[in-house]
């Protein structure tokens, strides 16, 4: 959810940050590429779900895709309050209850889909490095266990919106913001260490961990490739520099901006304040991204172009153990040749 700047241990003042019209271009750029996500979140991520759920024979790959896409159609439904709470002033109309289950929302679809995308990653480099044994134990099932103990990490890492999400009201405006002040504990040096303890456990968790490992395995995956002699292009290293730029270029500045938030005395509250959406909208697009760059660069997209949308979504996600055969294949190739040699 969009949060306009405010202290985040304090009540913040509504009368500091009354908007202007020289602010209007950058609202509506924010409400206009909000509806654009929402849409394109909405579609891509439905035909996603509609194809792994109903269309296709269940696989290691559609579970996946299938737990992904419905990560981010969940965000995506959500987006809307972000829209009327940014047309509207940035005045919270809905509730509470509503104020921390969207701000839950927006952290459980973070937590998952990363997961899921780091759990993707890994499962590619199994495939590569060990293809015997994945064609004999990856099963859907397992990946199955794999993907609810991901969501219950994701909601358990989600709970600080439940507790610290808190509306404030003025005669003027409703404030929907991270209130990390406890009824037990008022004092401003605790509210600033839970400020910070849930920041940092959000990047760690969040970003760091899950970016190494993305890093990690599909730099073993291309090491393998180029030494298999498989790859006759720059095509791997192309779709792995897509993965890991978009992943950085969509989570890295909102981590930075709440980072930087965090001591929010010494920057401009302006910088804040427009930076803190700028990145809300970056992260928010990584909800339609990732149909794109996990469906629709998993085949030459000249081959792709002229097939039909669902015939090329169905060939890219029921795209599950060829590459564990050729590799299957071309380890028991060189295995021979070691044995003469």
């Amino acid at each position: 959810m969009i949060a306009k700047y405010h202290p985040q241990v304090n009540y913040p003042a509504s009368s500091n940050h009354s908007q202007s019209h020289t602010e209007d271009p950058f609202k509506i750029f924010i409400i206009v590429s909000l509806a654009v996500i929402f849409l394109l979140g909405v579609c891509g991520n439905g035909l996603v779900i509609w194809m792994t759920g109903f269309k296709m024979k269940r696989t290691v790959n559609t579970t996946w895709f299938l737990s992904l896409a419905v990560a981010d159609f969940i965000f995506c439904v959500f987006i809307p309050f972000s829209i009327v709470h940014a047309a509207y002033d940035f005045h919270w109309h809905f509730g509470l209850v509503m104020c921390k289950l969207t701000s839950f929302i927006m952290f459980l679809n973070m937590f998952i889909s990363i997961f899921l995308l780091t759990l993707i990653s890994i499962d590619r480099c199994v495939s590569v490095i060990f293809p015997v044994w994945s064609q004999n134990y990856r099963t859907p099932r397992m990946a199955s266990v794999v993907v609810l103990a991901a969501w219950v990490a994701s909601a358990l890492l989600s709970t600080p919106s439940l507790v610290f999400r808190d509306i404030h009201s003025t005669d003027e405006k409703t404030t929907c913001y991270n209130n990390y002040r406890l009824a037990s504990d008022q004092s401003h040096l605790s509210a600033v260490e839970r400020h910070k303890a849930v920041s940092l456990t959000r990047f760690i968790c969040s970003f760091v961990i899950p970016f190494i490992v993305i890093v990690i395995c599909y730099s073993i995956i291309v090491a393998k490739v180029r030494n298999n002699r498989m790859a006759k292009s720059s095509k791997p290293f192309k779709i792995t520099a897509s993965i890991i730029v978009a992943f950085f270029v969509c989570w890295l500045p909102y981590h930075v901006f709440t980072i930087m938030e965090i001591s929010h005395h010494q920057h401009n509250k302006q910088v804040l304040h427009y930076g803190m959406q700028i990145a809300y909208m970056l992260a928010s697009a990584n909800s339609f991204l990732n149909p794109i760059l996990y469906v629709f660069m998993g085949k030459d997209f000249q081959q792709k172009f002229r097939l039909s949308v669902l015939s090329r979504m169905e060939k890219a996600l029921g795209e599950d153990v060829q590459t564990s055969r050729r590799f299957s294949r071309t380890n028991s190739t060189n295995d021979k040749i070691s044995t003469h040699i």
